[in-house]
């Protein structure tokens, strides 16, 4: 954590205290800031950016806690377990991205920046040094000097290596989410998204009248979870964003043979026709028992849903993320299942947001990019809508 500056005090680029500065000053740079087209189209990042520089501004740093942000800047309620739910960790690191961006271009000739240092959530206030001086021009060679155009291309070939040495040095590593996904892009064949149709009970006659179960017709190809339609939505739009062609299937569209040639991402708890491949994994979702529960190895475990009722509404859910690879054509095989709707969508959230699956993988080894991976999620509902999942176990194989 860096040293907690004194109100309206900034830093120079050695992190040495600079000029003074007015709160004025440092509230007009955070309204260019959030007037970004880095920040404009984020209220969340917005939200939180104004909240953490106001409090700083007002010496409020010690509310500059994770839970109260979130309560207090996100609406998060007063039982609010930063443990259970990483909004707050991940919009801070999503505001670090943006405000970086912002400052390689728009701002890069702003006189004050505002940066989030890593592991804190007191921002700093950095005064940006002066553009240096044009230096004068080189005196003549003398006549015993190495001649002018020989000279020249040594300068050449020496800016190129030091050119060339400074990419490799800054180049920036794949992110967990590009190297998560890179067996799916890296494969010229489209991505097959399968969702599964889930049966639904229609009522024949006027409504209310039902007396007997023949008055119920069973509609096997007509609905699709509302949770796994939310997935497909999101893993829709990561692919486009990535450039990589896809296909959406729906029920009995998909066959094994398509699971050997392609890249297939499964989604849904209701996906069970494919619980031969599933339930060979170390992690499988057996909905046929009461309640349904996470195995681990064909041993059920505490992660199951006991307390929920008949219209499956839950306070919290449990799912699990697979990738694995086919053993004779090394195609990838993703899952993405909750016990509910709810974990089906909070699973999702987390393969297509880079700072919840950075957090999520970040205690696995490191070569996990290259093996077999799962990982059982747990996730809190809250009035409805499921929180940002944390990862409670894994296995990498």
């Amino acid at each position: 954590m860096p040293d907690e500056l004194p109100q309206g005090v900034a830093r120079d680029a050695r992190g040495e205290a600079s000029r003074t500065l007015s709160p004025e000053a440092i509230r007009a740079e955070l309204q260019r800031v959030l007037e970004s087209p880095e920040f404009r189209a984020s209220k969340r990042c917005q939200d939180f950016l104004k909240f953490v520089v106001e409090n700083t501004l007002l010496g409020r740093i010690e509310i500059l806690k994770e839970r109260t942000i979130g309560i207090e800047a996100f609406g998060r309620p007063a039982s609010y377990d930063p443990s259970d739910d990483a909004t707050v960790r991940v919009k801070a690191g999503e505001v670090r991205r943006r405000l970086s961006q912002y400052y390689a271009g728009e701002g890069r000739e702003d006189e004050i920046r505002i940066e989030l240092p890593p592991g804190g959530y007191v921002p700093d206030f950095v005064a940006t040094p002066a553009m240096p001086a044009p230096e004068a021009p080189l005196p003549a060679a003398p006549s015993s000097a190495v001649p002018r155009t020989a000279l020249s291309v040594a300068i050449a070939i020496l800016a190129l290596a030091a050119g060339g040495a400074a990419w490799l040095s800054f180049r920036p590593a794949p992110s967990p989410l590009t190297e998560f996904w890179a067996p799916v892009i890296q494969n010229s064949s489209p991505a097959i998204l399968c969702a599964a149709y889930v049966p639904v009970y229609a009522l024949d006659g006027r409504l209310g009248q039902a007396s007997k179960p023949s008055d119920f017709t069973l509609l096997n190809d007509q609905f699709v979870g509302g949770g796994d339609l939310i997935a497909a939505s999101r893993l829709s739009a990561l692919f486009v964003r990535m450039r990589h062609p896809y296909q959406i299937r729906i029920g009995n569209e998909v066959s094994f043979q398509d699971l050997r040639t392609s890249p297939a991402v499964l989604i849904g708890y209701s996906y069970t026709r494919w619980r031969e491949i599933s339930d060979e994994l170390r992690y499988f979702i057996d909905a046929s028992r009461q309640p349904a529960v996470i195995l681990d190895n064909g041993k059920p475990t505490a992660w199951s849903l006991p307390n929920m009722g008949p219209d499956r509404h839950t306070s919290e859910d449990f799912a699990v993320i697979s990738r694995v690879f086919h053993l004779e054509t090394h195609s990838a095989l993703i899952e993405i299942s909750g016990i509910t709707q709810y974990g089906t969508e909070a699973a999702s959230d987390m393969l297509t947001n880079p700072d919840l699956l950075a957090d999520a993988l970040k205690n696995i080894p490191r070569d996990w990019p290259h093996r077999n991976l799962q990982l059982v999620l747990r996730v809190k509902v809250i009035a409805g809508s499921p929180a940002s999942p944390r990862v409670i176990a894994s296995h990498v194989w």
